[in-house]
């Protein structure tokens, strides 16, 4: 691990990604509108040890993240996924909170535990919720002598920056200028997120990183249970709603929701969904003879300026390839996460990435972005990517609101 002017670069050299899988991702205020993200949570959890076979008995830590205030009981979100998941009561949970990027957030973190030896093997959960995001008033609990109290939508004011006094989409608009892309530009690229994403649905691939979710009672001896309940008209969710044929023609009559390129139909999808992983020591996978997903070789976190916040994976990109010593030719897959069309877009072009690597089962222009979750999901998908398209590097990365940048390097075990 090195700290420098690039930020701060991790480095691994046997931590490994033993399997991934997430909830659908379901629309605003849609079919997980009313369910609690930690509910979601342990959901994705419950799946991963079910999908790999392993116990969750083994697990050493448990690391999640989800960033609203969604329940009243969200301070112990970490701890109720753990518990409900079958962890045992003795391990201990923590949170994490590095906004867009916190799922891979969770990755490092457990990897650096694993590094340290303090674990062997660590339970990661991304969940969010952002229909359940408050109507809030912080000045309420002071009275109302002198007036109203300010209320707002947490929803809305979380995407604004006090700092330079815009949202996250006016960064992506100076990008737009700065990089000279056309609302045409930024439609096109939204067109091919939404048609890569319906090919990987209708194929099968995206559903090979999914567990369906339907009513479901979360038992936990000696406590109260808690778990899924889904519109009454909903019997199962198996795929992400979001999801859609999305012509150019159309996309070009939506209005500008900032005053430029960017639209609702170009931007990420605001959806509700969760994300699990588990990751291990090369001396636990080799003790149990567990074939991992990927190997985790680097990480980098960068800052930049809060107005220009959407640029961070291209800067986090690059503190990951000198750090490693490679170039951006020997990576065979690229998922950057599609806060904005015009942002990632503006990250292509300042690395010069090759459109057919970026993105290659869609983006969250189309699929959407559970904050907490999207850095987990865009790991999982990259390795998975890697499996079916049998290269060997792939890097997730994420802009992250205040100004950052985060990048995970994977390696496909199979070409190490």
């Amino acid at each position: 691990m090195s700290s420098s002017k690039s930020g701060i670069v991790f480095s691994y050299d046997d931590i490994w990604l033993i399997d991934g899988v997430r909830t659908p991702f379901a629309d605003y205020n849609g079919v997980f509108g009313r369910v609690a993200p930690i509910d979601l949570g342990i959901k994705a959890a419950r799946a991963v040890f079910s999908r790999t076979g392993i116990k969750p008995t083994e697990v050493g830590s448990v690391v999640a993240g989800s960033m609203a205030q969604a329940s009243f009981d969200s301070y112990v979100l970490p701890r109720h996924v753990s518990i409900y998941a079958g962890v045992p009561l003795n391990v201990p949970a923590i949170l994490v909170q590095r906004v867009c990027g916190t799922g891979m957030e969770i990755l490092l973190q457990l990897s650096d535990a694993i590094t340290l030896g303090k674990i062997q093997l660590g339970l990661g959960v991304g969940a969010e919720s952002m229909s359940r995001n408050p109507i809030a008033s912080y000045t309420l609990r002071g009275g109302m002598t002198l007036g109203r109290p300010e209320f707002g939508d947490f929803l809305v004011e979380s995407l604004t920056d006090t700092a330079f006094g815009g949202s996250m989409g006016d960064t992506a608009e100076r990008l737009a200028v700065e990089y000279k892309l056309s609302r045409e530009d930024v439609d096109r690229f939204a067109v091919s997120s939404f048609e890569r994403a319906l090919a990987a649905q209708q194929s099968g691939f995206l559903a090979g990183e999914i567990v369906p979710v339907s009513n479901e009672t979360f038992e936990l001896e000696g406590y109260k249970p808690r778990g899924i309940k889904l519109p009454r008209e909903v019997k199962e969710l198996a795929v992400d709603t979001h999801v859609r044929p999305s012509p150019l023609e159309a996309l070009a009559k939506i209005r500008p929701a900032f005053g430029g390129v960017q639209t609702g139909g170009n931007s990420s999808a605001i959806v509700d969904g969760a994300a699990a992983a588990l990751v291990a020591s090369g001396e636990y996978c080799r003790g149990n003879k567990i074939a991992p997903l990927a190997r985790i070789t680097c990480g980098a976190v960068v800052g930049v300026p809060p107005d220009n916040m959407g640029i961070g994976p291209a800067v986090a990109i690059r503190a990951l390839l000198d750090a490693r010593g490679l170039k951006l030719a020997d990576i065979d897959r690229f998922e950057i996460n599609e806060a904005f069309g015009a942002q990632c877009l503006a990250v292509e072009r300042e690395l010069g990435i090759d459109h057919a690597k970026l993105n290659a089962n869609g983006g969250a222009i189309a699929i959407g972005h559970p904050l907490a979750a999207s850095g987990l999901r865009l790991s999982i998908t990259v390795a998975r990517e890697l499996r079916r398209s049998k290269t060997r590097y792939g890097i997730s990365s994420a802009c992250i609101g205040g100004g950052q940048g985060i990048a995970v390097l994977i390696e496909n075990p199979d070409l190490v």
